[in-house]
């Protein structure tokens, strides 16, 4: 675990982040080792109380690779592709923007 410090100078653990293949997998090897929640929670280094909770999920259908996502139209998928077009667009033309500047300046 990463230890930070925020503003007030207190200590701080960085979250961890797991995707849902780790979730899954975690929940797997429960159910194939017929471990107990704290039993994986210590082989993996996880509360207990996270692997349970990642088994209600499991068992919900809700850890595999389309869980909560929503369907997106074509139209909704072209304006995405369209706002980020927009922005690399922008930053191309402020580079260009600051290089003319700049030779405009060493012309002189």
């Amino acid at each position: 675990m990463e230890l930070e410090r925020n503003k007030a100078g207190k200590v701080k653990v960085a979250r961890r982040i797991f995707t849902l293949e780790y979730k899954a997998e975690v929940v797997r090897h429960k159910k194939a080792e017929n471990l107990t929640f704290a039993e994986t929670g210590k082989k993996f280094d996880l509360l207990p109380k996270l692997v349970q909770q990642w088994e209600k999920l499991y068992q919900a259908g809700a850890l595999t690779q389309g869980a909560g996502r929503r369907a997106v139209s074509p139209e909704q998928a072209e304006i995405g592709r369209m706002k980020s077009e927009l922005s690399r667009l922008k930053m191309e033309n402020a580079t260009l923007k600051k290089g003319a500047a700049y030779f405009a300046r060493a012309s002189l």
